[in-house]
């Protein structure tokens, strides 16, 4: 048999553009996009990315430019999703909660061609030094500025029978180009560019469809950034189903719950912070329907996911790390066993971040000690996860130096700290640098905050180490309380101590507003840099 025409046959490229095509055909008169007063269907959807695909490519864009978005959750993000890598670009998603230095370096590092960016981000499009052409999203009923190509204009004008196939993409066995740079926060130096593939993508696409049990009847809210791991891959995910995107431009308890109730939404995803939010605004009510519930960013506490769950959501609990596109593992629920459990022992397994997500091999996420030795399954010994597989990165962008490091011993190394129970499940105790070593014993940061969780006064809290003379460093724990609620700091004292070992009660408490990422993470890092500023180094 000729071995290449079987190829031919028998293999196409995983592209996730192939997703927005089936959908467009077999849901001609689906609502595809809920964007404020417009709705689209399936093939209106695909004609405008088509469209914008096509004057990607009229402006000059070749194979493998980056094109850079800044917006809010709208349907321009979305678009451009398909669109870039359907002109041949490599899209770049850029965090919208940057500074404008960070931004430039973004753009200088990745050598962004082309700019695309909402009205809403005006003052921080105008503040960047980076010279390269823009086409922004106009507010409705203006006229656009000069300087910039107005984007329903872009597509209007555009000729999408002049669109060009994407170099490669009907070759047989392809599909690790680049798709997608995604760059991570840079909390400890300049953010790093993370490669996604198209095979990767698609992959996780579909495992994100298996595990969030995404259906064509499924209305999906964006409360997750799209600039965050390209949304976890949902956005080809929910296209891939044949549900409906439901854009929101501002994420906030009050427009979460407006969606729920007044678009019907069954699917969202959000970190713990949202969540907490959500529970606790004054005018949450109970979901009309089952809300499927994707959370990750942080393990959730127990008290989070028992509130969660009474408002009538089912809550799924994943992780993952930019660097493996948005989740890779989930907390797979075992029923009917574990729904017959009490209340707090079912949150205390739903906080575990689980196993392999389907499109992995169950080895290819483990827990190593320092020689790379898998650590017993005892729920005790601690070591760092580490995966492999079609969903972990191809590499850092234009950094071989840090890919081989994150890359050692043909692992990549997620720098969290984990156990692994008798059930095989993971679960993280603490990021390797927010373990606590005081006076040689070890604190986890993430057993304290939890704990502390359970306060009914708390809405959110953080733990870090500070520096002490006597015992090297020690606990302190920064607490945001709940709206019309009080709490000394003698009263939490008392009431950790209580609960947990005393060298584990932080020994000072901050009433404070957070400091947080654009995603809801709160930024430890902010609150240790604040600390340990006047030390030569970060440990005692």
């Amino acid at each position: 048999m000729d071995t290449l025409a079987s190829a031919v046959v028998h293999q196409r490229v995983l592209d996730p553009f192939d997703f927005l095509e089936r959908a467009a055909f077999v849901y001609p008169d689906k609502l595809a996009v809920v964007d404020g007063p417009a709705r689209r269907t399936y093939p209106e959807f695909l004609d405008r990315v088509r469209r914008l695909a096509a004057a990607l490519q009229a402006t000059g864009i070749q194979a493998g430019e980056r094109v850079a978005v800044l917006a809010p959750n709208t349907s321009m993000v979305l678009e451009a999703t398909f669109a870039v890598p359907l002109a041949g670009g490599v899209l770049c998603a850029l965090n919208t909660r940057l500074a404008p230095g960070e931004i430039d370096y973004i753009l200088g590092h990745c050598g962004a061609a082309l700019l695309l960016h909402d009205h809403e981000l005006d003052g921080l499009v105008g503040k960047l030094e980076s010279e390269i052409p823009r086409v922004r999203v106009a507010a409705p009923g203006e006229s656009n500025p000069d300087g910039a190509f107005e984007y329903e204009r872009f597509l209007a004008e555009a000729d999408p029978s002049a669109l060009a196939a994407r170099a490669g993409a009907a070759q047989a066995g392809a599909g690790d180009e680049t798709i997608s740079i995604n760059y991570t926060s840079g909390t400890t130096g300049k953010p790093k560019g993370v490669m996604y593939t198209f095979r990767g993508a698609y992959l996780n696409a579909l495992a994100e469809i298996f595990h969030a049990n995404l259906r064509p009847e499924s209305v999906y809210l964006w409360t997750l950034p799209m600039f965050h791991c390209n949304g976890w891959c949902f956005p080809w995910a929910v296209t891939a189903a044949g549900a409906t995107h439901v854009c929101l431009r501002k994420v906030d308890a009050a427009g979460i719950n407006h969606a729920v109730h007044a678009e019907g939404v069954t699917h969202f995803c959000a970190a713990p912070t949202v969540l907490i939010g959500l529970v606790n605004h004054p005018d949450t009510v109970p979901f009309p329907h089952r809300v499927v519930v994707t959370t990750a960013g942080a393990p959730p506490a127990p008290a989070t996911i028992a509130q969660i769950e009474a408002l009538g959501a089912e809550l799924h609990h994943v992780y993952g790390l930019t660097e493996t596109y948005g989740p890779i593992t989930e907390c797979a629920w075992h029923s009917p066993q574990w729904d017959a459990l009490p209340a707090a022992e079912r949150a205390r397994l739903r906080s575990r971040q689980g196993v392999p997500m389907v499109t992995l091999g169950a080895g290819d996420v483990r827990v190593v000690d320092a020689e790379s030795n898998d650590v017993p399954a005892d729920g005790k010994t601690q070591g760092e996860i580490v995966m492999r597989g079609n969903n972990v990165m191809k590499g850092y962008y234009a950094d071989a130096d840090a890919t081989a490091r994150a890359f050692a011993g043909g692992w990549f190394h997620s720098g969290d700290v984990a156990v692994r129970h008798p059930d095989g499940y993971v679960e993280i105790v603490d990021r390797a640098k927010d373990v606590i070593i005081s006076g040689g014993e070890n604190i986890s940061t993430q057993q304290v905050e939890k704990l502390l969780l359970e306060h009914d006064a708390i809405l959110e809290c953080a733990v870090v180490a500070v520096p002490d003379e006597k015992w090297g460093e020690v606990p302190k724990a920064f607490v945001t309380l709940k709206p019309g609620r009080s709490a000394e700091a003698e009263e939490l004292r008392d009431f950790m101590r209580a609960r947990i070992a005393a060298f584990k009660v932080p020994k000072t408490f901050e009433f404070c507003e957070l400091p947080k990422t654009s995603t809801g993470k709160i930024q430890k890092y902010v609150l240790r840099e604040r600390e340990w500023k006047s030390h030569e180094k970060r440990v005692n």
